[in-house]
């Protein structure tokens, strides 16, 4: 996914792999006043029922993968390009450019001492790593994230191994991090982490 042009503000890219919690620290450091863009919400609101990603997938994928609502059928889509890489990326192609529009328009508007791009794929991306600031990297065990996603997405283990197993290795992310937090434990653990490094960016925002 391309990482929006605009670096006059300072930024962090906040990223981990599925289950780590990445929503849950995104709202804590909204709460201390970080400005939030999330990368998955945006794809969201393109694909809901009159979004601007619809028209393009129906014409590309045909009409069988949009639901009787008008929003893309999520779990067809998402078998399709997790078998066949090729789809992934025709539906890529169609996502990235206004996702990158529409992460462009938001930092252009966001308020607050920093903005949070979570991207869920920065590593895989290749690209979000040089136009932020500093990188922030979710972390927890691969057991943590199977039991987190099995309960919350009602997937069977195979089925979360799989999506971990096609995403970037846990050590990529690691290596990519400026800074990490351990996420193995309760929203209570996270405080301190988040406190410190909410101090820490503001700093470096020159905001403090």
């Amino acid at each position: 996914m391309a990482a929006p042009a605009s670096q006059h503000r300072f930024s962090i890219g906040l990223t981990g792999g599925i289950g780590s919690g990445k929503s849950t620290v995104a709202d804590m450091f909204a709460a201390h006043g970080a400005a939030v863009i999330d990368t998955d919400l945006i794809a969201h609101q393109l694909t809901v029922a009159g979004g601007r990603a619809i028209d393009a997938i129906k014409l590309a994928f045909g009409a069988d993968f949009i639901a009787a609502s008008g929003a893309l059928d999520r779990a067809k889509m998402r078998e399709a390009v997790f078998a066949d890489p090729a789809e992934k990326k025709r539906l890529e192609a169609i996502l990235h450019p206004l996702i990158r529009t529409e992460t462009e328009h938001a930092a252009a508007q966001a308020q607050g001492a920093y903005i949070l791009f979570v991207v869920p794929l920065l590593v895989e991306s290749g690209l979000w790593k040089q136009r932020v600031s500093r990188v922030l990297v979710i972390d927890c065990s691969e057991e943590t994230q199977i039991r987190r996603v099995m309960q919350r997405n009602k997937l069977t283990e195979p089925q979360v191994r799989a999506i971990i197993a096609a995403q970037a290795p846990r050590e990529a992310r690691l290596a990519a991090a400026d800074e990490i937090i351990i996420n193995d434990s309760d929203t209570a653990a996270l405080v301190p982490q988040i406190q410190r490094l909410h101090d820490l960016y503001v700093s470096l925002a020159g905001c403090g």
